[in-house]
Parts: C-alpha cells; structure tokens; sequence
C-alpha cells in the first residue's frame, strides 16, 4: 500500500498540474493530504504533518532564499554581476565559458548549501549565458551539478558530515575519497551530458521578477574584485568556520565563527556589505537600494509557497512511516554492502524526496555491515551520499527550485534536473565501487 500511496500521489500531482492546470502550490497541499490519509492518518494529522512540513521546510530556507535573492539583485543592478561575466568570458574566452562556470560551482559547492549556492550563483548563470549567447540551461545546468554533487559527496556539508558520525568513518578520507568523485560525476552529469540537448531545448525564460538584463557601461560596473568578494562572501565566511572546525575545534573564537559562518547569518552579512559595495558606493541612494530589496522579495513570493508544498509533501511520506517500510523491505539482502547502501539511498530518495533523510536511514540500516564485511565506512557514506541525491522529482524542494528559477514546465524539469542528478549519482557508485577495488 505503501508504494501505491506514493504512485497515485505523484500520478494526481501531474494530472493536477499539467492537465488542470492547477497552481503547483495547491496542487502539492491538496497530494500531501491525499497520500496522508491513503496512509491511514486521520485528515486532522495530515493536516498537522502538512502544516510540519510547510514550516519546517520555510523555517530552513526562508532567510536563506529570501537573503540569497536581495544579495543576487544589488549584484544585478549594480552591474556587479555583468562585470564578474564579463572578466570570466574575457579569461576564459566564450568557448570555455562553461568551465568557467563549473568552477566557480565547485568552489562555492564545498562551502555552501545546496540552496545557499543555488541563489547566490543564479544571477551570474543569467549574466553569463547572455553575455556569451548562449542558452540559460548551457551554463545553468553545469553549474547546478557541481552544487549537487558537491553537496551529496563532500562533507563538510551537513548531509555527508552526518552520515560519516553513523558509519565513524574518517572525515578527512571521505573527502579526499568524495573530490575525486565528485570531479568525474559533475564532468559527466554537467558539460557532458548538456551535449546531448539541441540548443532549443536548452533554452529557458528568465524570470523577469528575479533577472534585470540591463546592459552597463563600463564605468557603471564596481571593479571586478569588490564584485567578486562581495558575491562570494558568503562562501568566504561558512569556509572560515569550516576551517577552524577542522584545525581549531577548541579554539575560542568558535563561538563567533559558528555565528557568522551559519548560511542564514553569513547571507545577511553579505547583503549588509552589499548595501555599501553595490549601492551606496556606487552612488546609489538609500530608498533605490530598498527597492531593489522589495522587487528580489516579491519575485520570489510563489518560488518560497512552491518549496513549502515540496517540504509538506515530504514530511506526510516521512510522517506516515513510509520510509521505515521500504527501509524494512531491503534490510535482509545479501547484495554488496556498498551497492547496498547506495540502493536503499536511492529508494527512498524516490519515494519521499528527502536527500537527508534517505543518506541518515541508508546509513542506520547498513552501519552494522562495516563491521561485519571490513568495506570501507568513508566509501559506504559516498555510497549512501550517491543514492541520495538520484532521481529527484516532485517530492523533492530542490525539484522545485530549479524548475522555478530556471521557469520550466514540469516536463522539461524531469527530462534536465530529474535525469542530470540521477547521472551524478551513478557515476558517484561507480566512482565508490572503482576506488573499492584499490583500497581493499
């Protein structure tokens, strides 16, 4: 029953949406309450798991986002994001721009959230894209695998941190283990596989509400380190903490570098110094540079409800147990404990949409195999890090977050994102698999 809730649930999604045409934040509340009571939860505790999820899922993101996008429209409109395009076409060149891309991706990817990464670089997605001609999903695409993968593979990012703590495995190992491959899965699943797609297909309409394509001259632009350093302050700031987490745990100035290396905090940092580096600097005044505030928050309104529902959804799935079944289902295999891992990850990443919470379960049930078997627990974290982040569809907010900042049809997202994650994360168990055989 279990499985046939989740079918039917994903199945009235897409007739509600795509034939009724019916508003997807709707749509994802009227599912939520749908497969809850399929579940056998009374409608008053499907409600109650909906309302959970809506605020968990806000309560996590909400400054992140809204932040993320203020920091993104002062860097448009001051022309900071043309100018950090304009130097990385000019050093690259426009054949090479991609690369470009996918290496800032990379390097912000390690420090920040998934989330976190995706607002603050889609701005300069947007810049790039047409400021070397080429199609939005051309740079968008490259540039949200080296997030994801980043963000499944490489700790310190909480989900692999965490599931490392349940296998005891050595940080350190795990991201050595998880850069060499992450580097082959974002090859794979960014630029490579951007190939296979016509460039029509790779087209995509820039929210106007969250992208101003104004075209500054050259002394309208602040100078390309204040653009650089004011963009990627938030990166600056979490890969402080990060680093004094790793060399200086006992350090006193803990304290203030686990406040100002917190995503929220590090976000609201960032728009503080923004408001100086890009507005008042730049000659602006003080009610111009709100405006820009209150134009990025309104944009973003329907994206911030959309996620929400993605977040209450998820959290009837988990609410009504149905990750215990499917964990319940795989725990008596005999296959491979790294396939294993990477297989129970993956089923329930399909089935409730958490990536957290599939790595944290795979994790739980396959502990005791390390022990048992000798595997090595730094590849079984990558291995349960690989199944969590593959096919992402509608329960999934990150599905949501790319269909609406790169404003596609649900179609379009599963045939890009949905297929593109689903890559990452079997080149990441293959990746697991072929170190396995060297270090065993």
């Amino acid at each position: 029953m279990p499985i046939l809730s989740i079918c039917i649930g994903v199945a009235l999604l897409l007739v509600l949406m795509i034939v009724l045409k019916l508003n997807a934040f709707i749509s994802l509340l009227i599912v939520s309450l749908v497969v809850g009571i399929l579940e056998g939860m009374t409608p008053i505790a499907a409600i109650e798991s909906i309302q959970a999820g809506l605020g968990g899922t806000l309560g996590n993101l909400t400054i992140i986002i809204v932040f993320g996008a203020i920091l993104g429209k002062l860097m448009t409109d001051s022309g900071g994001a043309q100018r950090i395009a304009m130097t990385l076409i000019k050093a690259f060149g426009k054949k090479r721009v991609q690369l470009a891309a996918v290496l800032t991706a990379s390097v912000v990817g390690i420090a920040l959230f998934f989330e976190t990464g995706v607002v603050v670089l889609i701005p300069l997605v947007f810049t790039i894209a047409i400021a070397a001609g080429v199609p939005v999903l051309y740079i968008g695409m490259p540039v949200i695998a080296a997030l994801i993968t980043m963000h499944g593979f490489v700790p310190p990012h909480p989900g692999p941190t965490a599931v490392a703590s349940v296998f005891d495995a050595n940080l350190g190992k795990t991201l050595i283990y998880g850069v060499i491959i992450a580097i082959p899965s974002i090859i794979i699943g960014g630029p490579l596989f951007t190939k296979l797609f016509k460039k029509e297909d790779l087209e995509a309409d820039i929210p106007k509400e969250l992208f101003n394509p104004k075209e500054f001259k050259e002394e309208e632009m602040p100078p390309f380190a204040t653009s650089i350093l004011t963009s990627l302050m938030p990166v600056i700031l979490i890969t402080v903490k990060v680093a004094v987490e790793i060399f200086m745990p006992k350090s006193s100035i803990m304290p203030v570098v686990d406040f100002i290396g917190n995503p929220a905090i590090a976000l609201m940092i960032s728009v503080i110094i923004a408001i100086f580096t890009f507005g008042l600097n730049r000659g602006k005044k003080m009610n111009e540079i709100m405006k820009s505030f209150s134009d990025s928050v309104s944009g973003i309104a329907m994206i911030l409800l959309i996620i929400a529902g993605g977040g209450a959804f998820k959290q009837v799935l988990i609410d009504s147990h149905i990750d215990q079944y499917i964990a319940g289902i795989m725990a008596e295999s005999t296959l491979s404990p790294l396939f294993l891992t990477w297989l129970i990850a993956a089923i329930l990443r399909v089935a409730i949409g958490s990536a957290t919470v599939a790595g944290m379960t795979a994790a739980g049930i396959a502990a005791p195999l390390v022990a048992a078997t000798g595997v090595s627990p730094e590849l079984m974290v990558l291995a349960a890090g690989a199944g969590s982040i593959t096919f992402s569809h509608v329960n999934d907010a990150g599905f949501w977050i790319y269909k609406e900042y790169f404003n596609l049809s649900i179609g379009k997202t599963i045939k890009t994102w949905s297929v593109m994650v689903t890559i990452i994360s079997l080149v990441g168990l293959a990746g697991v698999l072929i170190i396995n055989l060297f270090i065993q």
